[in-house]
């Protein structure tokens, strides 16, 4: 299939979103729009910097047409074959192709021998978003993202007709220990600076919007699940641990497995967390395992000796936590070796 020339206008604000802000708010305008590669821009009213603004985000027109359409209506195209959905993180950078993290993946299966099958082909310079084959395995990529929910990589650019609100968002995503998910502007602020570095602490409006927000996303993803997931012989979820992605999906019996927190203190109280694998009877395998990662770390370890690099345990965890893709560990070439052989019609015995 030749490929198309698509190109993308500029995305306008929407409409009734667009009155004046706070100064501190406004001033995080720059560094949202240069998130984007051109011709993608940032819709100025789809920034969302707390977990009360992501609650927020569930009445955003934008926001709520997209959650409904893949909640009610949306069904995947996909070949014949053996079908594997395999969730990947939101990034950064918008489109999410065009990320450091989703390029070393999706050239890691490429380099594996799959192919797009071309029928949605990106703008200029920008990578296919279609289903990939290999002889008789599809797999087919979809997004963990907040506020959107879940987003089938084809609809990464468009969405009918225009550009698509996955590439038109800003959200630093729901990460407390980073300490920048806060809107001090806001009268339901509870945060309070606790670094000397200017970061902050999450209040308990933080920490009830978060399970709100949290819970929110899983209903949707584990909504789409129980409506697709038949499709599909396999569902992965290529998600880092202590990232927020993960435990979107966990059950209760692997929360506690993996030491991931099943509710969050809220005053006196604590409200749970629940995952998308509490909810669906189409359940995702979350992968990698605290196995695979034990593995990849030594195959780490090896490979910086081999360099002649610093190869202590200290230095392991600093190249680890960066990661391949300068995010997360999930685009390390060690990990990213322990993927790839899951995409196989009889996956390797875990």
């Amino acid at each position: 299939m030749a490929r198309q020339k698509i190109t993308v206008p500029p995305t306008p604000p929407s409409a009734g979103l667009d009155a004046p802000e706070p100064a501190a708010r406004a001033a995080r305008l720059h560094a949202s729009a240069a998130k984007f590669v051109a011709p993608f821009a940032l819709d100025p009213t789809m920034r969302f910097y707390s977990p009360q603004e992501n609650v927020d985000a569930l009445d955003h027109p934008r926001v709520k047409a997209w959650i409904r359409f893949v909640t009610t209506r949306y069904e995947p195209e996909l070949p014949d074959g053996h079908r594997i959905l395999l969730l990947l993180p939101c990034t950064r950078t918008k489109p999410y192709p065009m990320s450091a993290e989703h390029r070393a993946i999706n050239g890691a299966l490429e380099a594996a021998g799959f192919r797009p099958t071309g029928t949605v082909p990106g703008p200029d310079g920008m990578p296919d978003v279609s289903p990939l084959v290999r002889r008789n395995v599809v797999v087919h990529r979809m997004v963990l993202s907040e506020p959107l929910g879940i987003v089938p990589y084809e609809h990464v650019y468009r969405f009918r007709g225009k550009p698509s609100p996955a590439s038109s968002y800003d959200d630093p995503g729901l990460f407390e220990n980073r300490g920048t998910s806060v809107s001090p502007w806001r009268a339901d602020c509870t945060a309070v600076p606790g670094r000397k570095d200017g970061t902050w602490l999450w209040g308990d409006n933080e920490r009830k919007a978060y399970v709100e927000m949290h819970n929110a996303m899983s209903d949707v993803i584990a909504t789409v699940m129980d409506r697709i997931g038949g499709l599909y012989r396999r569902r992965i979820g290529w998600v880092a641990p202590g990232l927020t992605h993960r435990s979107f999906l966990l059950a209760a019996g692997a929360r506690s497995a993996e030491g991931v927190a099943a509710e969050r203190r809220v005053g006196a109280g604590a409200l749970p967390l629940v995952g998308v694998n509490d909810r669906t009877t189409h359940p995702v395998e979350v992968l990698p395992t605290p196995d695979m990662l034990v593995s990849a770390r030594t195959a780490l370890k090896a490979r910086l000796a081999a360099e002649g690099r610093p190869c202590g345990d200290r230095a392991v965890t600093a190249v680890y936590a960066r990661g391949g893709g300068g995010a997360t560990p999930l685009a390390l070439p060690e990990l990213l070796a322990e993927l790839v052989p899951e995409l196989a019609v009889r996956p390797r015995r875990r």
